[in-house]
């Protein structure tokens, strides 16, 4: 260390800090009067050397925050008015709380204003109020989707390979508050029927994240794929196959998505062969059990690193439209066969089962996330207004289709009981 920079100590600048006399932390007093009369567009962040400081661990990540694209497109799609904190600040201070698992906004009202400062190269953060002001003003209008968009192509073009199979998966967010009557979703993780909005992931086979589309009304996953994942991945996608290939080779697909059951949809799985894009999802209606002497043992790595060993088979199976796919299925320890379908001719029966299998990555994703990051939190109180034209159930009908379900099934069971009686006179 040089003997000459002076450092200060956690003790000094506490003293520093509950001295200035414009509040807690504003030591900066000359920036701060003229930002108040107009006259700066922004503090330049300044960093200087410090000990004993909170979090300063956060400091080492800022290349890799670079390199992911924290600031890159920030100056094209976001403007705050002339003040004490710039753009860049902002974005900054926000990346830090995440990695300092201060998991909400106003969680900063327990932290050290200006130590969290220093980390910034500032005097001191904004305060909680004023932060919410600049995060609505950034958050006004279609500007994050698009930033978003931006960033995703951006992550997908460096990792083609990756881009090329995707994990699309639901995730539901539950809503505590009063300001108005979200929907109800079945939340797995409660096991029950809670307001709430949901959240459509689309991540790499290893659980990185690409983008994802948030719905307050949820249409399904089958409709949110075909209006508005599959359209922006068709645009995003770097390196897919030319018209002349894909005429050249007829089992040549675009690229492949994996999701759950919710997807199963005959009709969709035609729809995405005609665009060329391939699908694979659990069956929903597997029918009987395979002899066990299809099955055969294969070593499969899952995601390029851990290994294991899957008791599995293959057929071709057509669908109740007259579409032909493949099904595999794994056989487990207690002889459960678990069946997935697919319309990826092109691969091997040993990628297919990776790519399927690998889903456990997106929803580890989810739980770390919600857990350490506070994935489910929201970032403000505004309610926004809805759509009028969007199509939903009518609960009556909901109500009386669910009393129909529970009657025909109880019908179902009688007859079943009915025919097994007659059977045996």
């Amino acid at each position: 260390m040089n003997p000459q920079v002076q450092v200060s100590t956690k003790s000094e600048r506490s003293i520093a800090d509950d001295k200035a006399l414009m509040g807690v932390g504003t030591t900066n007093i000359a920036d701060r009067i003229a930002a108040s009369l107009g006259g700066l567009e922004a503090v330049s962040i300044n960093f200087e050397s410090a000990l004993d400081m909170r979090f300063g661990g956060v400091l080492l990540a800022i290349p890799a925050l670079l390199s992911i694209g924290l600031l890159r497109y920030s100056d094209r799609h976001f403007q705050l008015p002339k003040g004490f904190y710039s753009l860049e600040s902002i974005f900054l201070l926000l990346a830090f709380m995440a990695l300092g698992r201060v998991k909400t906004i106003e969680s900063l009202r327990t932290q050290a204003p200006g130590e969290w400062g220093k980390l910034l190269g500032l005097d001191r953060i904004p305060e909680v109020k004023t932060l919410r002001e600049k995060i609505n003003l950034l958050s006004t209008g279609d500007t994050v989707v698009v930033w978003m968009s931006d960033l995703s192509s951006d992550w997908m073009n460096s990792d083609p390979e990756s881009a090329g199979i995707l994990l699309i998966d639901g995730h539901v967010r539950v809503y505590n508050g009063s300001q108005t009557k979200l929907p109800r979703q079945y939340v797995a993780r409660n096991k029950l029927c809670l307001r709430a909005t949901i959240d459509y992931w689309v991540n790499a086979l290893d659980g990185q994240p690409f983008f994802k589309v948030s719905k307050a009304i949820n249409s399904g996953l089958i409709k949110v794929l075909e209006n508005e994942i599959v359209p922006k991945l068709e645009e995003m996608i770097p390196h897919q196959p030319t018209e002349i290939e894909l005429l050249a080779d007829i089992y040549l697909h675009r690229f492949l998505i994996i999701f759950d059951r919710e997807g199963y949809s005959p009709a969709f799985f035609k729809t995405m062969k005609e665009k060329r894009i391939a699908c694979t999802t659990y069956h929903k209606y597997p029918g009987e059990d395979w002899p066990e002497e299809e099955f055969r043992f294969q070593k499969i790595k899952l995601n390029g690193v851990h290994t294991v060993e899957m008791n599995l088979a293959e057929r071709g199976t057509k669908l109740s439209n007259g579409l032909w796919v493949r099904e595999v299925r794994k056989l487990s320890r207690t002889l459960h066969q678990t069946s997935v379908i697919s319309t990826d001719f092109k691969s091997d029966l040993m990628l297919i089962s990776v790519a399927m299998f690998s889903r456990w990555s997106q929803e580890n994703y989810f739980r770390y996330m919600r857990q350490e990051y506070n994935l489910d939190a929201l970032i403000d109180y505004k309610v926004e207004e809805i759509d009028g034209t969007i199509k939903v159930i009518n609960p009556k009908y909901r109500k009386i289709d669910s009393q129909v379900r529970s009657k025909v099934g109880i019908l179902n069971r009688r007859l079943v009981e009915f025919a097994t009686r007659s059977f045996k006179k």
